[in-house]
């Protein structure tokens, strides 16, 4: 062994908030060097999710605000991650944290380098930071797809910097810190039922209620389908790939309890999109890839939270209770009478709540010691039928919480946006027409020949007969088939105002209707 460059593990002996003095000790023998290349590579996957979000929103809505979905996405990360820099960690995660919320010890990751985290003494306080931001990062991602089609960029900027402090960073002290009343009260979260899913389900209903509904809203003109199924279907693989280190991160060091967190996920992912598939089957009879989608992410948001205190068996029953439960959600929107266009609430929040409460059934002890160290009395499983209760009331209180502080945030904000219009939230009716886009980004998703299905009338050449009436200022072919004379179709190529048409961008077709886009 002498002859290998091999660096032996000592358990942890520092007393310093920093774990102790990188120039003279070396602080890497307090770690095992595969439980950081896991966490490390946790992190880089839980990152790949939120542009997966951000492909899942866009494939979801119009075509005309496709691209300001994934712009949110990115920039969800990069204001979260300063926010998470300079107090978020802090607030949600200082060793010296109270029942709800933690202190500003660690204000700007000071001091934050060796020490073994509040998460696991299997990994120092740095690694525990970048992990945990991701998971900051991608709730914020998942609430503002609420803006969606009609919501503006800055004061959502703001917004964003605001629910990271006031609700998400006290929510997750209450759950992962060990000084948390969620904790100590005995709820089991194993990776974000409450933190990620409930919190922003929530905060995503109170976006659609400050912000107001679409315009069009409850006639046939927003009964559209999603625009781009393939990228529903990319973001469903970034989420479904990253969920692994997601989940199976969570166990914060690599051991068998990770492993099987990993095949939970993936089993009730899989259920989840079955259920959700054949459920829509019955109604069209037709095999919708966006509900197989839509279940498959049901299904992993629900084992979430017990991803790493379930047997596998169980979850095949998360999935398959996730499918039925979060479809039939997407119909709460109406009885509560919000325009939650992408349904959030009724994957993340009501998902997320379903996984909290089958948590506290199916937990088991001997999973949960998987990974060596960790000790639970369990779910109805080991017969503490009381856990039940435990589950039941942190998701309430997180689901109430999260719903009225995301609100009174979203009323100061529209307040302030009376006085100065720069924080108005949402954008003006004929720009909603326009869309985002071009309205908030001044770039477009797509800048390519299609083909647009329309009728004009004998008598009247400009009307446009028909559904998804184009709008001249996106880039965008129309088929217009002129007066009386079957058969004959217009292709006209249409690009952003001030570039002209393509060259040669007008020709006649002949034939059949060539299909419309939606």
């Amino acid at each position: 062994m002498s002859d290998l460059d091999y660096v032996p593990y000592v358990p942890y002996n520092g007393t310093t908030p920093t774990g102790g003095d990188s120039l003279t000790d070396n602080l890497n023998v307090f770690y095992e060097s595969g439980d950081i290349a896991w966490m490390l590579t946790s992190t880089a996957l839980v990152l790949l999710m939120i542009p997966g979000v951000g492909f899942f929103y866009s494939g979801l809505a119009r075509r005309k605000s496709a691209l300001s979905l994934l712009w949110l996405s990115i920039m969800a990360t990069a204001v979260t991650s300063f926010q998470w820099f300079l107090l978020g960690y802090s607030l949600a995660f200082s060793h010296n944290a109270g029942l709800f919320i933690g202190t500003l010890d660690n204000f700007g990751l000071k001091n934050v380098l060796a020490q073994p985290s509040v998460g696991s003494a299997r990994i120092p306080d740095l690694m525990f930071a970048v992990y945990q931001g991701m998971f900051a990062s991608i709730t914020v991602a998942i609430v503002v797809g609420a803006a969606s089609e009609r919501g503006r960029m800055l004061p959502c900027i703001i917004f964003m910097f605001i629910w990271t402090t006031v609700v998400y960073d006290p929510i997750a002290c209450w759950t992962w810190n060990p000084q948390g009343w969620i904790y100590r009260l005995g709820g089991l979260d194993f990776a974000g039922g409450g933190p990620v899913h409930i919190a922003s389900g929530s905060a995503a209903l109170a976006y659609s209620y400050v912000l107001g509904k679409r315009a069009g809203y409850g006639t046939q003109k927003l009964n559209y389908r999603p625009h781009n199924v393939t990228h529903i279907v990319i973001g469903t693989v970034f989420l479904w790939v990253g969920w692994f280190g997601f989940n199976a991160g969570s166990a914060l060091s690599a051991n068998l309890r990770a492993v099987m967190a990993a095949m939970v996920t993936n089993l009730a992912a899989c259920m989840g999109g079955i259920t959700w598939c054949v459920i829509d089957y019955r109604l069209e009879k037709k095999w919708s890839t966006v509900g197989f989608c839509s279940g498959a992410i049901s299904g992993i948001v629900a084992v979430t939270p017990g991803s790493g205190f379930v047997p596998a068996w169980a979850a095949v029953v998360f999935g398959i209770m996730a499918g039925l439960t979060c479809n039939f959600a997407t119909k709460l929107k109406y009885w509560l009478n919000a325009d939650d266009a992408l349904d959030i609430f009724a994957v993340h929040g009501i998902g997320g709540l379903v996984g909290n409460l089958l948590t506290g059934l199916f937990a088991a002890d001997y999973i949960a010691h998987l990974d060596g160290y960790t000790q639970i009395r369990g779910g109805w499983l080991n017969h503490n039928w009381i856990q039940l209760a435990y589950q039941a009331a942190g998701s309430a209180a997180v689901m109430a919480y999260s719903f009225i502080v995301t609100a009174l945030v979203l009323t100061l904000v529209s307040f302030l946006g009376r006085v100065f219009p720069a924080f108005r939230l949402r954008v003006y009716r004929a720009e909603e027409e326009i869309g985002i886009d071009e309205v908030e980004i001044g770039e477009f998703a797509y800048d390519y020949v299609e083909l647009v299905r329309g009728l004009k009338t004998p008598s009247d050449d400009s009307e446009y007969v028909g559904d998804n009436v184009p709008n001249q200022n996106h880039s965008q072919a129309s088929i217009v088939r002129p007066g009386k004379s079957a058969g004959v179709y217009s292709l006209q190529t249409m690009r952003p105002p001030g570039q002209g048409p393509y060259p040669g961008s007008h020709q006649t077709l002949h034939g059949g209707p060539v299909g419309a886009a939606t």
